[in-house]
């Protein structure tokens, strides 16, 4: 293997050996066993992970195969969403949390805990705690935080009521606040190590300036750096601290703090008077760190230098890493390629990409890595690119099929991307059929495309549209709930499916409309967008036209007219708005060249936008139309370089006021997609000045 190999390679050779009778001093011994099978599950063979880690009859008192096993029955469980895998994967992670307490270091009585606020070197909370621990103490920290937090996630998923959330949120609380003091004591000794290298150096260099000029400082973790990997980005770290121990405080810390940075606004500002910090940028650079990808390149950062690290790999080699590392890069995917659905600051899809190629060449199967290079893609308005990744992820792996239906999901939103409704529609019925995440997408995804799809004789449109009128009735009541709240999405769908049934088999544009949802229309090829899919919005508008021009046109207006007016107004707006300035992640054909001027597209996109605000009063059900154009013309203008604008636009929508009144007079309250759009908005207030939107 080529020295440019020794980055990714596999460390094994073979399964590591279970060391027989298990001694609670000796957990650590246990780590190559679960990095192995951890390798396993990342490379497609889950069933052999499971195995391997299934292979000791007293792995229920091992604290690192308690909890790896929990992890893997964790994934399975939410890739599921069967009751089944929950519960199961809810009884490995209870598991895991009580192993770890057997394993940790006692807390001290209370006479000693106060005594230990009077007189620091007693040691009995914080930091000063955690330097009395043993390393397998340390470390049944780390795993007790782990396993409360994975028990949590599926608690609340699970359990579908207020109650359990509120339980679980205090198990979140205590999750971070471990996290936080485990942290804080890698960064104390990571400190004093920085000071005794300082101290030698200054020493050294007091001496003789040759020696000085030949000194380094040693490579992070404390191992002998390859020559194919790039030197560390960041501070000298402690070769005290072993680097699993590391990769999981990092992966602990960079987590938590990242999805405290992901809350609303008014709620941040409630939890950091609680000294719980939010700092998305110290977040990701924390999760970097596990890989050593380096410090987070800034949003709309165009410079050369910042280019030229496109193609550098990591600084940290798979021989140096720690156990949770993969887990660290997977968790910076998630957000980069996932979450940037709902947040525009500090998403940096060129790290990603660094991210996903070398773990594709060390995992070249691995079907995570697989999806992360379809969402990839799909970011890059590559939607063909992406349904190929998506498709040699089916392939990869058999074994749990539930794995399928993340390819499934995204290839139907893929497809609509390139407007191609009938082979979204393949993919939905995959989803309806297997799947059991939301059985109420599932179904009105299916309906949309019935409808909107051009196959064969009227005969076949007559039974397509038979066909979607029993799933629209069957959507309602499909519905899930998680933490006693109605699933957003579905309630919308739900909304629509019955507007379907009461204007007699009708309804304008869905595909499209679904489109803009799941920002197919956002990462669709802008010759797509031109060719296809503003004419089908111009031809509901035509259509629109001569129903004006009619002598009952006021008969036909109170049956939708204005809804449906507003609708292809704002998908007007919105497929204009992409076609003047494509997605910022979007990878462009230098030799497309578009069919009107970024003026001329601009322009109309804010005329669109305009005309729903003017009759946007009219409206009879589809009110959050109103408040998505002053989000999407917010976005338009912050494009033509108009901050101002775009922030009273966005405030507009984050002020709560009533921005239309709908036919009867009376104000509207709540509308579709509240709260998504609230955040996608105080998102898109954040990231102004990032030149992302």
């Amino acid at each position: 293997m080529d020295a440019s190999s020794a980055s990714y390679r596999s460390i094994f050779t073979s399964p590591p050996p279970v060391k027989v009778p298990y001694k609670a001093t000796e957990a650590l011994d246990d780590i190559p066993g679960v990095s192995y099978a951890l390798d396993l599950f990342l490379a497609s063979k889950m069933h052999e992970s499971e195995d391997y880690m299934n292979q000791s009859d007293k792995k229920k008192e091992r604290m690192y195969v308690a909890t790896g096993y929990g992890l893997i029955q964790c994934v399975k469980g939410l890739m599921s969403y069967a009751d089944e895998d929950l519960l199961a994967a809810l009884g490995h992670t209870k598991q895991g949390v009580l192993i770890a307490s057997q394993h940790r270091k006692k807390a001290p009585y209370l006479a000693s805990r106060l005594a230990g606020y009077v007189v620091s070197s007693l040691n009995t909370t914080g930091v000063g705690f955690v330097r009395t621990m043993t390393d397998v103490e340390r470390h049944a920290e780390l795993v007790y935080a782990e396993s409360l937090f994975e028990k949590a996630l599926l608690g609340i998923v699970y359990s579908g009521d207020w109650l359990a959330f509120i339980k679980e949120a205090l198990n979140m609380r205590t999750t971070i606040t471990v996290y936080r003091t485990l942290y804080k004591y890698v960064c104390a000794v990571d400190a004093e190590y920085a000071a005794e290298l300082a101290a030698k150096s200054a020493s050294t260099s007091a001496s003789t300036s040759t020696t000085a000029s030949s000194t380094t400082l040693p490579p992070t973790n404390g191992a002998a750096a390859s020559s194919s990997v790039p030197s560390s980005p960041y501070p000298p770290e402690s070769p005290a601290i072993d680097p699993h121990f590391r990769s999981g405080v990092y992966l602990g810390a960079g987590m938590s703090t990242l999805i405290l940075s992901l809350l609303p606004a008014r709620l941040l500002n409630i939890i950091e008077l609680f000294g719980y910090a939010a700092d998305r940028a110290e977040a990701l650079e924390i999760l970097g760190r596990a890989g050593g990808w380096g410090r987070p390149v800034a949003s709309g950062d165009t410079s050369s230098a910042a280019d030229a690290d496109d193609e550098a790999g990591p600084s940290v080699s798979t021989e140096q890493e720690g156990v949770r590392r993969a887990i660290c890069d997977m968790a910076l995917l998630i957000f980069h390629l996932v979450l940037s659905s709902y947040t525009f600051d500090g998403v940096d899809t060129r790290t990603a990409a660094r991210i996903v190629k070398w773990n594709l060449k060390r995992y070249p199967e691995g079907v995570f890595f697989l999806f992360g290079a379809g969402r990839l893609a799909l970011m890059r308005s590559q939607p063909r690119e992406a349904i190929e990744y998506y498709t040699k992820a089916m392939a990869a792996q058999s074994q749990y099929r539930n794995l399928h239906h993340i390819s499934y999901w995204e290839m139907a939103i893929a497809n609509l991307a390139l407007a191609d409704v009938d082979s979204s529609l393949e993919c939905w019925r995959h989803l309806e059929r297997e799947a059991t995440w939301s059985k109420s997408i599932y179904s009105y995804g299916m309906a949309v495309c019935l409808l909107e799809s051009t196959a064969g004789t009227e005969a076949d449109r007559k039974a397509r549209v038979k066909e979607a009128r029993k799933l629209m009735e069957r959507v309602p009541g499909l519905r899930q709930k998680i933490a006693g709240k109605s699933i957003p999405l579905e309630k919308f769908v739900a909304r629509k499916a019955r507007k379907f049934l009461a204007q007699d088999n009708r309804l304008a544009l869905p595909a499209l409309e679904v489109s803009y949802v799941f920002l197919g229309i956002a990462h669709a090829p802008r010759r797509v967008v031109e060719d296809q899919m503003l004419p089908s919005v111009r031809a509901l508008l035509a259509t629109l036209a001569d129903t004006d021009k009619e002598k009952d046109s006021e008969k036909a207006k109170k049956s939708g007219y204005w809804d449906d007016y507003c609708l292809a107004r704002f998908l007007e707006g919105v497929c204009l708005r992409y076609v003047a300035f494509p997605d910022p992640d979007a990878v462009l054909d230098p030799a497309e060249i578009p069919r009107m001027s970024r003026d001329e597209a601009a322009a109309g996109a804010k005329a669109a936008f305009e005309a729903v605000f003017e009759h946007g009063p009219k409206i009879e059900l589809d009110h959050h139309l109103v408040y998505h154009s002053h989000y999407e013309l917010g976005r338009l203008v912050a494009c033509l370089g108009d901050e101002a604008e775009a922030r009273r636009q966005f405030e507009l929508v984050l002020s709560g006021k009533y921005l239309e009144v709908g036919p009867s007079g009376k104000k509207v309250g709540k509308y579709s997609m509240e709260n998504a759009l609230h955040m996608r908005t105080q998102a898109a207030v954040e990231a102004l000045h990032q030149k992302r939107l």
